[in-house]
C-alpha cells in the first residue's frame, strides 16, 4: 500500500514538474544553435529525428514550436526514411534515437545465414520469373504500351507524396510559414526536398558556385551550389532568406538549404524558386522594353529593395536589411515581367532594439561598378544602418539607367550597356571607380531625348536623386516606389 502510494506520489511530482516547464519554456538541445551554446527554448517540445541518408542514420535534435506542433508533421512519425519523437521536459531530447526494425537496411547484418540465404533467393528468383514473363508479353504485344507505362525516373513520387501530397510547391511553403514563423520551411521538410530534387542543367555561374536548373516532383526550382571552402556565405544566405516576415513577391523564394555529399566533397544547395527569364542584366540583353514596361519593371524592383530595407515591428517582426551588392545580374525577371531581387548572401541586419548592425570587418565588399561613392572613398559611417541603405539606392539608380536605355522612345532604342561602360575599363579597380566617381564626379550619360517621353523624364530625375554625393540627401526606396506608382497611374490614364 505504502509502495502504491510513493509510486502514485512521484508520478505526480514529474507531471508537476513537466507542467511548469512546458509553462515556462522548455529548454532543448539544439545542433544547429551555435551561437546560444546548442541550446534553444521553446513553448511547444524538444524534437530528436532520425534520418537514413546514404544507407547511414542521421540524428537531428532542435525545438519546436506551438504552430509547427499543430501541424503533428514532427512528432511520432515513423516513415520509411525517417523517424521522430517529441518529450516535454528540459534536454529531454538529449538522447539519439534509432530507426525501428525494418526500417534501416542493416538489420538485415542480425539475421543468421539461412534466414538471408532465403530472403536473397527468393525475391531473386521471382524476379527472375516476372522478367520472362514480361518479356514474354510485351513480344506478343509488341510493346505497345511499354512507353506509356514505364515510370518517369525523374519523378520521386514517394517523396513528393510524403512532403507534398497533391500540393504545388508554392502552396506547401504558403501553408508552412503562416502556420508557424514566417520564416521558411521546417528543417525536416527542407532536407526531404533538397535531397530529391533531380538537376537538370547548369544556367549560370555567380561568385560563390553556380547556378542549376532542378525537377522536384514535376516543378522546376533552382538549385544554387556552393563549395564546401563556402560554407559561412552558403550559411549567411540561406540565413538572412529565412528571416521572419522576408517572404514578398519581388523578393527571390527561398525553398530548401541543404548539405549534400557527393561522395567526393562535400555540396551546399540552396533552393530556390526558378525563373526562366534569368537575371535583369541577361533580359535587357536580349530585350528591348517599352515605357509600360520599364515601369513594370522599375516599380517591381523598388517594391523588393522597400520590402528588405522596412523594419516592422512587433513579436513576429522584421528587421531592416540593407542588400549590399544590388546590381542587374542579382535581380531576377518573372514571367509577368516583373523582377525578384536575388542573391543575399552580403546582406547585413540591423537589430533596433540593441542598434548593432551584424556586418563583417571589411566594408568594401560587393561589386566594385554599382559601389556608393562613400565606399569608393572609405568615408562611409559603418556605425549607422542608414549608411547601408543610401549605398543601395545609388546602386538602384545604375540599375534603373540599364533599364532606362532599353526603353524604346519613338523607334529609338540605345544598345544595352553597363554604367560607366564608357570611361573605366571591362574590369574595373577600386581605384579606377573612386577617379571617376569620387574626383571627377562623373554619372552615367542621360540622354536629351528622354525628355520628350513622360516616364522616361520622371526616371531620369529619379536617378540624379539617387547618384547624390551626400547620401543623406539621397531619396529613400519607398519614396521612389510611391513616385512610380504615380507614374504608372498617369499612363494608365493616357491609355
Amino acid at each position: 500500500m505504502r509502495r502504491a502510494l510513493r509510486s502514485g506520489l512521484s508520478a505526480a511530482a514529474l507531471l508537476l514538474a513537466a507542467c511548469a516547464s512546458f509553462s515556462t519554456g522548455l529548454t532543448c538541445v539544439c545542433q544547429l544553435c551555435e551561437k546560444t551554446n546548442f541550446t534553444c527554448k521553446t513553448e511547444g517540445a524538444c524534437w530528436t529525428s532520425v534520418m537514413l541518408t546514404n544507407g547511414r542514420q542521421e540524428v537531428i535534435k532542435a525545438c519546436v514550436s506551438l504552430p509547427q506542433l499543430k501541424a503533428q508533421i514532427f512528432c511520432h512519425s515513423s516513415k520509411n526514411i525517417a523517424r521522430t519523437e517529441c518529450c516535454y521536459t528540459d534536454f529531454c531530447n538529449n538522447v539519439t534515437i534509432h530507426l525501428l526494425p525494418g526500417q534501416d537496411t542493416s538489420d538485415q547484418a542480425k539475421l543468421g545465414p539461412v534466414e538471408l540465404t532465403v530472403m536473397i533467393t527468393v525475391p531473386v528468383c521471382v524476379l527472375s520469373v516476372a522478367l520472362m514473363l514480361t518479356v514474354y508479353t510485351c513480344q506478343s504485344h509488341h510493346c505497345r504500351f511499354r512507353k506509356k507505362r514505364r515510370p518517369n525516373i525523374e519523378e520521386p513520387l514517394s517523396e513528393c507524396n510524403l512532403v507534398n501530397p497533391g500540393k504545388k510547391l508554392k502552396d506547401l511553403i504558403f501553408d508552412m510559414t503562416t502556420s508557424g514563423s514566417g520564416s521558411g520551411l521546417p528543417l525536416l521538410v527542407q532536407r526531404t526536398i533538397a535531397r530529391t530534387i533531380v538537376l537538370q542543367e547548369i544556367v549560370g555561374k555567380g561568385r560563390f558556385g553556380e547556378v542549376w536548373r532542378g525537377k522536384w516532383c514535376g516543378e522546376d526550382v533552382a538549385v544554387k551550389i556552393f563549395s564546401s571552402r563556402d560554407e559561412r556565405s552558403w550559411f549567411r544566405e540561406a540565413e538572412i532568406y529565412q528571416t521572419i516576415m522576408l517572404r514578398h513577391e519581388n523578393i527571390l523564394g527561398f525553398i530548401a538549404a541543404d548539405n549534400k555529399d557527393n561522395g567526393t566533397w562535400t555540396q551546399l544547395w540552396l533552393v530556390s524558386e526558378y525563373y526562366e527569364q534569368g537575371s535583369l542584366f541577361d533580359y535587357l540583353n536580349s530585350n528591348t522594353v517599352t515605357a509600360d514596361g520599364m515601369i513594370k519593371l522599375t516599380f517591381s524592383i523598388a517594391s523588393g529593395l522597400a520590402h528588405l530595407h522596412m523594419e516592422i515591428v512587433g513579436t513576429q517582426g522584421k528587421p531592416a536589411i540593407s542588400h549590399r551588392d544590388l546590381k542587374s545580374k542579382n535581380i531576377l525577371v518573372k514571367k509577368n515581367e516583373t523582377c525578384a531581387i536575388a542573391d543575399l548572401g552580403l546582406a547585413v541586419k540591423h537589430d533596433s532594439v540593441l542598434n548593432t548592425i551584424d556586418i563583417p570587418q571589411n566594408p568594401r565588399v560587393g561589386t566594385k561598378r554599382y559601389m556608393a561613392p562613400e565606399i569608393l572613398d572609405d568615408t562611409m559611417n559603418m556605425n549607422i544602418f542608414e549608411s547601408f541603405k543610401r549605398a543601395d539606392i545609388y546602386s538602384l539608380g545604375l540599375v534603373y539607367w540599364e533599364i532606362s536605355r532599353r526603353c524604346s522612345v519613338g523607334g529609338i532604342v540605345e544598345e544595352y550597356q553597363l554604367p560607366y561602360y564608357d570611361v573605366v575599363p571591362s574590369d574595373p579597380s577600386i581605384e579606377d571607380m573612386r577617379k571617376v566617381v569620387c574626383e571627377q564626379k562623373l554619372r552615367p550619360n542621360i540622354p536629351n531625348q528622354w525628355q520628350s517621353c513622360e516616364a522616361l523624364r520622371v526616371m531620369g530625375r529619379i536617378m540624379r536623386e539617387c547618384w547624390y554625393t551626400n547620401g543623406a540627401a539621397r531619396l529613400t526606396a519607398l519614396r521612389i516606389k510611391k513616385t512610380i506608382s504615380q507614374l504608372c497611374i498617369r499612363e494608365d490614364s493616357k491609355a
